[in-house]
């Protein structure tokens, strides 16, 4: 009986020896687990610490971008109502198009067709203080907003059109340029025409006259700063209500 014990514990060393491998094994095989599989359902994948902490960032932001532009969105329409924008101005149609920078105006004049293609506000000069008049008043707009104006006379059975380059101030038109091209194919590089102060001031005023029969004028002048002044304001809620989508996009 003593021969059968012996051989017996000698076997029990190895197999606690093994027993203590294996569980070793075991522990070495879950410690080198990837951390984005679960042990409860290997098929279930977790976010690592880094990448659920960038992703919460993340969306502070862009929680914090959302709430800021809805704000500005509410204050712009709360402040001054957008108006709707007008489709006739005199004997002109107008196209608003939406989105861009530019406006566009059209009317026949007898066997003309007139167009004119106004920007919204692209510049600004200081209004000028004569010597001797008074300081300006604080908090006073001195500013005077510029607008341009590219007027495009055409007449039908000729392939000649007219061009004419304006500046249109907060009460009044001036004439820029004067030049005259093909309709239908654009020379590289056309004569621009004389600079128009140089011209005779009798021709000048003639081409004033020019204009004002076919109502492009200073009355066309205050229409459009009254009209960019809403474009400006539409087209700057446009643009945050599209931002705003994208970002709002998943």
């Amino acid at each position: 009986m003593a021969r059968l014990i012996r051989p017996l514990r000698k076997t029990l060393p190895f197999l606690s020896s093994s027993s203590s491998s294996s569980s070793k094994n075991l522990g070495l095989k879950l410690h080198h687990q990837p951390h984005h599989i679960s042990l409860l359902n290997p098929n279930l994948s977790l976010q690592s610490p880094r990448t659920y902490i960038s992703e919460m960032r993340k969306s502070a932001f862009d929680g914090n971008l959302l709430r800021l532009l809805r704000n500005e969105i509410q204050y712009e329409l709360e402040n001054s109502p957008l108006n709707q924008p007008v489709t006739k101005f005199d004997s002109f149609t107008v196209d608003e198009r939406p989105g861009e920078q530019w406006v566009s105006l059209k009317r026949k004049f007898e066997d003309e067709d007139i167009k004119v293609e106004a920007t919204m506000f692209d510049g600004a000069v200081c209004s000028s203080i004569t010597a001797g008049s008074p300081a300006p008043v604080a908090g006073r707009d001195d500013v005077e907003l510029h607008i341009s104006l590219i007027v495009n006379i055409s007449k039908e059975k000729n392939g000649n059109m007219l061009e004419i380059v304006c500046s249109a101030w907060t009460e009044e038109l001036e004439i820029d340029k004067v030049s005259i091209r093909k309709q239908e194919s654009v020379l590289a590089k056309p004569y621009p025409g004389p600079i128009f102060k140089d011209l005779d001031d009798e021709l000048q005023n003639s081409l004033y006259e020019f204009l004002e029969a076919r109502g492009i004028n200073d009355e066309l002048a205050v229409f459009l700063h009254h009209y960019m002044k809403n474009k400006d304001r539409t087209e700057f809620i446009r643009w945050m209500e599209t931002v705003k989508s994208f970002v709002e996009k998943k």
